[in-house]
């Protein structure tokens, strides 16, 4: 429900760095909850596509380009005209799994080891688009490997399944 009400504007609209309002390739940029924003050195950006069909990277494919490329470049120039940081010194990514089920991307500093920020879990933007040029359904049929807590159910799941 945060999600929604960000992009429905009935929540954090004072936080909005950009938007692009178009309902098929838009998507909002605002602060993560995690960032101050009073240092660039743990600068922490989340785009909220508009799009609430698409849960995960899982949900992917080629049709969604234009969305995936507005983003990657409305989100770096958005950054460097409010913050100064040009895309040089990002690092754009998505989580698998995510923390939550609706598609956003991550911007942050290069410097920065943001929590999921790691191989394991972190898709770069960039690697996502090339991956889906090359082959629409690639995150349909791809084995993703990523992490898990051993608190999560999700583990307890796999343990039960002697998968772990």
């Amino acid at each position: 429900q945060w999600v929604y009400n960000i992009l429905e504007k009935k929540a954090e609209a004072d936080r909005i760095v950009h938007e692009n309002p178009d309902p098929s390739n838009g998507f909002v940029l605002v602060p993560d909850l995690k960032w101050n924003q009073n240092q660039l050195d743990d600068l922490y950006l989340i785009a909220l596509v508009h799009r609430r069909e698409i849960k995960s990277l899982r949900d992917l494919t080629a049709e969604h380009l234009p969305l995936l490329r507005n983003v990657l470049q409305e989100g770096k120039e958005a950054i460097v005209k409010r913050f100064g940081v040009p895309g040089s010194q990002l690092r754009i990514y998505l989580h698998y799994q995510p923390s939550y089920h609706h598609l956003h991307v991550h911007f942050t500093a290069l410097g920065y080891d943001a929590p999921g920020s790691s191989v394991e879990r972190a898709h770069l933007l960039a690697d996502v688009i090339d991956n889906l040029a090359m082959d629409s359904m690639y995150y349909q049929k791809r084995a993703l490997t990523f992490p898990l807590r051993a608190e999560e159910p999700l583990f307890k799941k796999f343990q039960e399944a002697g998968k772990v």
